[in-house]
């Protein structure tokens, strides 16, 4: 019996060694970008044929996808303004992931958005409601962010509500 006891002791310390209290998340290697940019965009025109009430225009230089849905008034927002914005930010399986309905922010180089927001936002004027399409590498990228995985395109409905 006392042998039993002494083999289930060990086997139960051994297995608890193995486990981690806080595990990292699985972060896979890096792509090639040009071949993830063809996967992307893949998966965009995928979506986009699924969605025919949707049509979005493709910015040649970033590989984005946006649709004016409400056009705003004023000039163009610019990298140097502060703007006020609702937004939903959703997976292409129509998955709701983030949402806010005050969120402001300046578009600076410095500033700590995603790279999308810093392009589509460019696209848009005081007041316009604006889909954008990013490409992962306009997104969260290879470290994906919590819900959103590596390599991941999501998608973010924005209205602008103010620029200053």
């Amino acid at each position: 019996m006392r042998k039993y006891i002494l083999i289930l002791s060990i086997l139960t310390l051994g297995l608890a060694s193995c486990l981690k209290e806080n595990p990292q998340p699985v972060i896979p290697p890096p792509v090639d970008p040009a071949v993830q940019a063809k996967i992307d965009d893949d998966v965009i025109k995928t979506y986009l044929v699924a969605h025919p009430d949707i049509v979005a225009t493709k910015d040649a230089s970033s590989g984005l996808y946006y649709q004016i849905q409400t056009e705003g008034t004023g000039d163009l927002i610019t990298s140097s303004n502060t703007v006020t914005v609702s937004y939903v930010g959703t997976t292409t399986k129509d998955q709701t992931f983030d949402s806010s309905s005050n969120f402001t922010t300046t578009l600076t180089p410095q500033t700590n958005i995603i790279e999308g927001w810093k392009i589509g936002l460019l696209k848009a004027k005081k007041g316009s409601k604006i889909l954008l399409i990013l490409p992962s590498a306009l997104a969260y990228g290879q470290r994906g962010n919590g819900p959103i995985g590596s390599y991941q395109v999501i998608l973010f409905t924005i209205t602008v509500k103010d620029v200053r």
